[in-house]
């Protein structure tokens, strides 16, 4: 009698028959290296002193690239052969290399194969997480899960090619960083548990972000444009922050979002404020009136909003109202004076809308960019919808790359997963930029073809087992299943 059964092989794609009488055995990827991953690794080598830790490093993204449900360090050494929990613990704990040395040589050979005009965008990712031990686990906000939950926030950048109308621009992850709450960052005994170093102080999501793009203009990243969701768009520290560099940026913003006219911030520069008679401090300049973005857009003519196209592939068109006009970004009433801590105003820029055409459901949404005045209003469409590849990046690398999978405490385990996963997804990444893998990414919801690469990868993978069960008499017949 067979047993037919497709549990054996963490390859979904084959089914295997069990000869009789035979105990059922896992089957480990074969010891040899992907002869596409050797050539992938080569440059990364000297960032590692030991020989054991190159192999480690080979082992764990061959780890992370097969069809396991979870991808950790106890999952990846029984299902790989040549390695052991302990290698790879080894690996993300106390073997000597820097997670941030590799995000820079990774990124400048990313760099010298992409686009030379691009766009970083920014954003931030929950992995989920029980329990208080873990570095940087609290009850926060998540926008993967829509909630307030137990979890662990990662801030990370992205460079995407300057190709808006694209389905399928080259994009890649820059780095990443754990976003630590305050009462984290003030529990130094807690922080000492979790080996998080000493120089690293409380920082604000918004003021990671700022400190990605420092380090993206330090790697030499090609970009002209920032793109951030409301998240972002929304802290005026971190607008201030990009208005100073200075970069070029278009940001979502919610309803509340503050503004002032143009046209009335000239005007309440030139008042001159009145003096009292007699005694008595002469009265303090008021800012200009400040308005919410959703006032301003409200109060226009229709005939202002006009129907934008911004991406079409096939029968998926992209296209819905939009609106812009000049503002100045601006905080604090005029119950306060000019020189008040939360009174701001910064550039003029676009304040931009958008809704459903008439007849059609959709959300209204609201976006502020210091693009210059001249901008038409199809460019700033395009790049406001720039943003999906960092969140396909964040679908991906949890669902084919082991993102959110790591089981560590510590701070530099953490980071090591992290930089190890971007060194993974890169590799398929650049398997879907050959000639052969051009269908790429699709911003419309559908399923990209990312998956098929990574598929690929793991037929490669497996083959050898396969004919190592063979030639052992472990399985009696196969027969692959159509892809």
């Amino acid at each position: 009698m067979f047993i037919k059964t497709s549990a054996v092989f963490p390859l979904r794609d084959i089914e295997v028959v069990l000869s009789p009488m035979k105990t059922p055995v896992v089957p480990k990827a074969s010891p040899e290296t992907l002869p596409e991953l050797v050539t992938y690794l080569t440059p990364f080598a000297p960032l590692f002193r030991r020989s054991t830790s190159r192999e480690s490093v080979e082992r764990y993204l061959t780890g992370l690239l097969t069809d396991l449900p979870r991808k950790n360090c106890d999952t990846i050494a029984t299902a790989v052969a040549g390695t052991s929990t302990e290698r790879l613990q080894h690996l993300l704990t106390d073997a000597t290399w820097e997670p941030q040395a590799l995000d820079q040589q990774r990124v400048t050979i990313l760099v010298a194969q992409s686009p030379p005009q691009g766009l970083l965008v920014l954003d931030d990712t929950g992995l989920p997480k029980q329990g208080r031990s873990s570095v940087g686990v609290a009850r926060q906000y998540s926008g993967t899960l829509g909630k307030v939950a137990n979890c662990q926030v990662v801030v990370s950048a992205h460079y995407v090619a300057d190709e808006p109308t694209s389905r399928a621009p080259v994009h890649w992850p820059l780095s990443a960083r754990l976003y630590l709450p305050e009462a984290w960052a003030t529990a130094h005994a807690r922080r000492a548990k979790v080996h998080v170093p000493s120089e690293v102080p409380f920082q604000t999501k918004p003021e990671l972000a700022l400190a990605l793009v420092d380090q993206a203009r330090a790697w030499g990243v090609p970009f002209a444009y920032v793109v951030a969701d409301a998240g972002y768009g929304d802290n005026p520290t971190f607008l201030q922050g990009l208005d100073d560099r200075p970069v070029a940026y278009v940001v979502g913003i919610s309803s509340t979002f503050g503004v002032r006219l143009p046209e009335e911030v000239h005007t309440a520069v030139l008042v001159r404020p009145s003096r009292p008679r007699g005694r008595g401090q002469p009265q303090k300049p008021r800012p200009a009136p400040l308005y919410a973005a959703k006032a301003v857009l409200d109060a226009l003519p229709e005939d202002r909003w006009q129907p934008i196209t911004w991406r079409e592939h096939a029968d998926v068109v992209l296209r819905k109202q939009f609106v812009a006009v000049r503002v100045h970004w601006a905080t604090g009433g005029a119950q306060f004076s000019t020189s008040h801590q939360r009174v701001a105003t910064g550039p003029e820029g676009w304040l931009l809308g958008e809704r459903p055409r008439p007849g059609e459901r959709g959300e209204v949404k609201w976006y502020y960019s210091n693009l210059p005045a001249d901008t038409p209003l199809q460019r700033l469409v395009e790049l406001a919808h720039s943003r999906w590849p960092i969140e396909q990046f964040y679908e991906d690398a949890k669902g084919e790359c082991g993102l959110d999978h790591y089981q560590g405490r510590r701070w530099d385990g953490l980071h090591r997963h992290l930089a190890l996963v971007m060194l993974a997804y890169s590799f398929l990444a650049r398997q879907r930029w050959t000639p052969a893998n051009t269908a790429g990414f699709s911003p419309s919801g559908e399923r990209p073809s990312f998956p098929a690469v990574h598929r690929q990868v793991l037929v490669w993978l497996f083959q050898d087992v396969v004919l190592w069960l063979i030639a052992t008499n472990q399985i009696a017949h196969f027969r692959p299943r159509r892809i």
